[in-house]
């Protein structure tokens, strides 16, 4: 099994963001189907805010040991249905597919991006959904990204690039602008490079509710973080049927 070290204290910070958390599962929630394997499931945050009235079976993988320590406490009284490897994709059995596979603020930690995606495409059955949220605006790129083990930051393009072909796009769109007009203010006046726990609260309680309200009337068309949900095309068809 391959595992490793994670340098990130922040995991815990970021899990007491609530309305952030309740933002992405909106989002994210309608295009979870059957079993789903999660990728870098770190201490379980998602799991437990996902998990819920999903139905099929669920594998969440997570490579640091103390995290998966963790991640385990959170899964063990959820039913046998729910299971957790110390392991990355690539210990993955090679026969395993899934329904849906999930990278929630975890490409940006993986240095081979695309083959990382193409490893996730094999464990995606026909039909099956790939679901990425990761940090957007590669100019806000910070000695806090790079603490935490982050390699980039995404745009849209840049995102769509690694995808592999044999995907369609169901979407691909920024969210948080408030969010995002605050870490560039911040970028340009305070330069602050970690979040303060009282700067957390305030994002989370004040600009994430603005954030939901704006992202819609704004198109998704800027934000602090971005969003691809990419379905792998039928056998045998050019286009999803």
């Amino acid at each position: 099994m391959t595992t490793v070290s994670y340098a990130g204290k922040e995991l815990a910070l970021f899990a007491k963001a609530r309305n952030w958390k309740a933002y992405v599962a909106s989002l994210i929630k309608p295009h979870i189907q059957g079993s789903v394997l999660e990728v870098g499931a770190g201490i379980g945050t998602n799991f437990r805010l996902l998990r819920p009235g999903h139905n099929g079976r669920w594998l969440s993988i997570e490579p640091d040991t103390s995290c998966y320590r963790t991640l385990c406490i959170a899964m063990e009284t959820k039913g046998s249905e729910f299971s957790a490897l110390n392991c990355t994709i690539a210990d993955v059995d090679d026969d395993r597919v899934f329904d849906t596979v999930l990278y929630l603020d975890v490409l940006e930690h993986i240095e081979d991006d695309r083959g990382e995606l193409r490893c996730a495409a094999h464990h995606l059955r026909s039909g099956g959904k790939l679901v990425v949220l990761a940090p957007a605006i590669p100019r806000l790129y910070s000695e806090f990204d790079r603490a935490i083990g982050h390699f980039r930051r995404y745009n849209r393009s840049s995102l769509l690039s690694i995808v592999p072909a044999e995907f369609a796009i169901v979407k691909n769109q920024y969210i948080d602008v408030v969010g995002m007009a605050a870490n560039l203010l911040n970028r340009l006046m305070l330069w602050q490079q970690q979040p303060t726990a009282a700067q957390i609260r305030l994002w989370d309680r004040v600009m994430v509710p603005a954030s939901r309200l704006l992202d819609a009337v704004l198109l998704h068309c800027a934000g602090k973080s971005i969003l691809l949900v990419a379905q792998k095309r039928m056998e045998g068809h050019g286009e999803l049927g």
